[in-house]
């Protein structure tokens, strides 16, 4: 009898270490926690490369809190496993429940409460790369965008919109009011999420309705440095074609990038860009800090009010940006190289100092 209750307790004990309800069981004072949208597995093993590598650096007595919308596609029991199996005890999960819709996602709603507890209860957020945002969230017709998981856009533009307020109700109070040091960042979908939830909108598609090209056979005549994800895939059988295109950027008059970010305001390092929307009209507060290579579009924004928020349209995250790991080509004629070797010291020098600004950030919040 006494074993079946030890048994019974430990694994009562178990679920709830790895339970998906984090912030409502498990806060500690003295820890301070960064959520993370959209926790899926990779999600974790990109953060966990990130801080082990020294990329992202973290102090001790930082956590990571996964935030999602019950209603994603993904399953994130998969991720709760995969934190019990490698001991991940710096890492937690914490569901959000509701109803949304596109009619009650700039306002408060069966969410707030919930978003303000883990607002309340963490020093900053980050925003992932992701499929297209439904147009209707923006005020548009569906016209060019795959929409393949409209609950998480729906979950993350709410959430954003609680933390900056936007065009879509100007008497909204945000949270970042009451915290306006709060950091608040995000990558490709991450940034035009921000934008939309601030009352931007996006481009579509950039081969047609910046390029005017209409199929993959226009698109990859276009030059490849003003290409944001690779075309080649769809026209090609070549397992070695990368679906990603490494391309420069440039800086804006925008402070951000120079003094903020310490870098040289006339490089032009290059990126990693996976996308086919883009911001066009900017949100509420937002400036544009960096352009791609024609100036045709938005590869950053950061917030003119609170200056631990900015996003960026491209994939700093990505591991193998920071050493070699797979050799890979853009067009079938090239020759395989790693992304490490292609972005080549300046690329990689300019992705750490981006680093090093969240990391100093972080710790602005945490101070």
């Amino acid at each position: 009898m006494q074993k079946t209750l030890f048994l019974l307790l430990f694994v009562f004990t178990a679920l709830s270490s790895y339970s998906q309800d984090f912030f409502d069981r498990n806060v500690d004072q003295d820890k301070c926690y960064v959520l993370l949208c959209d926790p899926t597995v990779s999600r974790i093993q990109t953060i966990l490369y990130l801080t082990e590598n020294k990329v992202f650096k973290v102090e001790d007595e930082v956590e990571f809190v996964g935030v999602y919308f019950e209603d994603q596609k993904y399953d994130f029991a998969k991720t709760q496993q995969y934190i019990e199996d490698k001991k991940l005890d710096k890492f937690h999960l914490q569901a959000i429940s509701g109803n949304l819709n596109v009619n009650n996602l700039f306002q408060e709603n069966g969410i707030s409460r919930q978003l303000k507890k883990a607002f309340d209860n963490s020093a900053g957020v980050i925003f992932f790369g992701g499929p297209d945002i439904p147009p209707a969230v923006y005020g548009e017709e569906n016209t060019l965008s795959v929409v393949t998981d409209p609950e998480r856009h729906f979950f993350e533009a709410s959430f954003l919109f609680h933390l900056l307020g936007g065009f879509q109700d100007e008497t909204f109070t945000p949270f970042l009011a009451a915290r306006p040091d709060y950091l608040v960042t995000g990558f490709c979908l991450g940034m035009q999420t921000m934008n939309v939830a601030t009352g931007g909108t996006l481009v579509q598609d950039i081969p047609e309705e910046v390029y005017g090209a209409g199929n993959a056979e226009q698109t990859v005549k276009t030059d490849r440095e003003d290409l944001h994800r690779n075309y080649w895939q769809e026209l090609a059988e070549d397992t070695l074609l990368m679906g990603i295109n490494l391309h420069p950027i440039q800086f804006t008059g925008n402070s951000f990038f120079g003094k903020t970010v310490k870098v040289k305001k006339n490089r032009t390092p290059k990126i990693l860009s996976a996308h086919h929307q883009a911001a066009e009209k900017i949100g509420k507060n937002l400036e544009v800090t960096a352009l791609s290579h024609d100036g045709k579009v938005v590869e950053a924004l950061a917030h003119r009010v609170y200056p631990n928020v900015f996003a960026v349209q491209f994939h700093p995250e990505v591991a193998s940006l920071y050493e070699n790991m797979a050799a890979l080509k853009f067009a079938p004629d090239d020759e395989p190289k790693t992304y490490h070797e292609i972005i080549g010291k300046e690329g990689v020098r300019f992705h750490k100092a981006y680093w090093k600004h969240i990391s100093k950030a972080l710790q602005s919040v945490k101070n």
